[in-house]
């Protein structure tokens, strides 16, 4: 005799149709991404700000797509191409299309009227501005050892572990300037803080949901459009979206030292570590878009040092170089 349903598992087989749906799941990436980076800025008055947010807390939130792919694609030793692509795609992207269409379309912040205003405003731009050259110069070394570690075309586990440490290096470096920072400023951490991981956390699973079902759907659908040999160029522009909603909501804001911090850092997370964990337990036999995505992260990452370094802003004319650069980038590798 069959057990009867229960109201709540009637509706969960009524769900599970859609809940397989592509249209569904990339709702539902969007939606979670979007609560994720509302608690994110919920958390700049909790102890984390500036740079230091852009770098240190966003990055796990707008590349969280990109470490559940790398473990999802995990699940087949030859898919780490595709996760290089990802990674590649994810930094060009944010580097190239939406720094310069930042740079083309947003507006100078409007200084204060008072000259002391002005002044601390200066000083608070200066350390910004020196807090994104070093970013930027984190930059360089991740991406420069991804290519020293990539001359023999394969990546093992020892350059997994490598990539790895480098990032986690990084990554304490900052967690010590948000406790010298607190101290100096005779702050602590909000307790509150831990409802807002909690609720980033429930986020952070429906990204993981809808990524695992978005790659299943691509992989078992005969799309001539989305097909599995170009997964890790879709993937990696599908999950620039955060990085964009970042970039808009921050360049309104017009907080353009976390516009930039974020898209950079944001790369700090694909490359070294999406790409190291996967190294760790897959060697990866690069794919023919790993110089070409090299070359223009290091070289986009060049330019942005030289004007920010200079000027303390990219300005427009680089802004449409940028997004020319990028259409270049798409032209190469998904048309041509």
């Amino acid at each position: 005799m069959p057990i009867p349903l229960t109201g709540i598992d009637s509706a969960l087989l009524t769900l599970q149709p859609y809940a397989a749906h592509p249209l569904f799941n990339l709702a539902l990436f969007a939606v979670a991404n979007v609560a994720m980076l509302w608690r994110l800025h919920i958390m700049e008055s909790k102890g984390f700000e500036g740079t230091v947010l852009g770098t240190l807390i966003m990055p796990y939130c707008s590349g969280f797509a990109n470490l559940v792919f790398a473990f999802v694609m995990s699940k087949s030793a030859s898919n780490g191409g595709a996760v290089i692509e990802n990674a590649l795609v994810n930094n060009v992207t944010n580097l190239t299309l939406i720094l310069g269409a930042t740079a083309l379309f947003g507006t100078a912040a409007v200084l204060p009227k008072t000259k002391t205003l002005q002044k601390k405003l200066a000083d608070y731009s200066q350390l910004n501005r020196l807090n994104l050259l070093l970013t930027l110069i984190a930059l360089f070394l991740f991406t420069g050892t991804l290519w020293a570690l990539g001359n023999d075309n394969t990546l093992n586990r020892y350059d997994g572990f490598i990539l790895i440490g480098l990032f986690l290096f990084w990554q304490i470096l900052h967690v010590f300037e948000v406790l010298k920072d607190n101290i100096r400023k005779n702050r602590q951490t909000h307790w509150t803080i831990v409802i807002d991981l909690a609720l980033i956390g429930i986020c952070a699973y429906g990204i993981y949901y809808s990524v695992d079902h978005l790659v299943s759907w691509v992989t078992t659908t005969n799309n001539p459009i989305f097909s599995v040999a170009k997964i890790g160029w879709f993937s990696g522009l599908l999950m620039v979206l955060p990085n964009a909603f970042i970039a808009l909501y921050y360049a309104w804001l017009g907080r353009q030292d976390i516009v930039i911090s974020s898209q950079i850092g944001d790369g700090h997370i694909c490359i070294p570590m999406c790409i190291g964990l996967f190294a760790v337990f897959n060697p990866i036999h690069l794919p023919g878009s790993f110089l070409m995505g090299t070359y223009l992260i290091l070289g986009a990452g060049l330019v942005h040092f030289l004007f920010i370094g200079i000027l303390g802003r990219i300005p427009r004319f680089v802004g449409a170089g940028l997004i020319g650069a990028y259409a270049y980038f798409l032209y190469k590798g998904l048309i041509q």
